[in-house]
């Protein structure tokens, strides 16, 4: 007599991010999200970026950012070995985590309202429905990364052929990088969405919990000072810290949004178990 196995939670979670990443690049809000960003992202690549190897090597401007940032304090923005990567990892540590809180709203919100979570929850369990949908949404950002480093590399390369080599390699720790820093974003954005109505909402929760935690710290900070630490709670914490950083250099600071991570995601876990959807 045969016998069939039922699929295993890695199964499940591996099908529900793959239709995650078809159906963002499929359904017509999703073409009108990818068009935006690729357009902001032209914008950026076809100004500011590629007028990145014309001036951000020349002593002048070296001059300028050391009054307003303090002497040595961008040191490592200049030993990028193609300057084009070097404005865009600037614009990338900012902007995608911000594209993120946008892109990421909506993993439960809309699915819980129309009730269509709990027939999910019937044919898959919680988790792996919650662990699924993150990482379709990590691959979804993973894919418009690569989309980003693929326009910058023919920027440098139409610029200078022998950067080509220079480039893919500074693109591949670039690409590490980001995957790691939005981590704990799209975590965050799984676990507002779980308790928002829409995606909107869901938007507006995060930008008022960054900036309700930010200022909490901040006093803390200024009343206790040992207590520091603290800064490294919130997402994003390290980011002005990896602008001065180039090379492998960039990885010393990962393991904190990899624990900031591993943290909401526990709770994200037992939010989606008892959560009454």
């Amino acid at each position: 007599m045969d016998r069939t196995t039922s699929p295993s939670t890695l199964t499940h979670i591996g099908l529900l991010a793959k239709y995650e990443l078809t159906k963002r690049f499929s359904n017509k809000s999703g073409m009108i999200s990818l068009i935006a960003f690729m357009l902001i992202w032209a914008i950026l690549l076809l100004y500011p970026i590629k007028s990145a190897s014309e001036f951000i090597m020349l002593p002048s401007f070296r001059n300028v950012t050391e009054a307003l940032f303090g002497p040595g304090s961008l040191r490592h923005l200049f030993e990028w070995p193609v300057a084009e990567f070097a404005v865009f990892w600037l614009a990338a540590l900012y902007l995608f985590p911000m594209f993120s809180i946008f892109i990421a709203a909506d993993q439960f919100s809309s699915d819980k309202q129309r009730g269509s979570l709990r027939f999910l929850t019937l044919r898959v369990s919680r988790t792996s429905l919650f662990f699924g949908r993150f990482l379709g949404q990590m691959l979804i950002q993973f894919m418009l990364i690569i989309l980003t480093l693929l326009a910058t590399i023919a920027l440098a390369s139409s610029r200078d052929i022998s950067l080509l080599l220079p480039s893919i390699t500074t693109s591949l720790l670039v690409m590490v990088n980001l995957v790691i820093i939005l981590l704990p974003y799209t975590a965050a954005m799984a676990v507002l969405s779980l308790q928002a109505n829409s995606a909107r909402q869901a938007s507006i929760f995060a930008i008022i919990l960054w900036a309700v935690v930010s200022i909490v710290i901040a006093i803390v900070n200024m009343n206790f000072p040992q207590l520091s630490w603290l800064n490294w709670c919130l997402p994003g914490s390290q980011i002005a810290s990896l602008i001065n950083t180039q090379g492998l250099s960039s990885l010393a600071l990962a393991p904190i949004p990899l624990l900031q991570t591993a943290v909401i995601l526990f709770v994200g876990k037992v939010l989606m178990s008892r959560s009454a959807l």
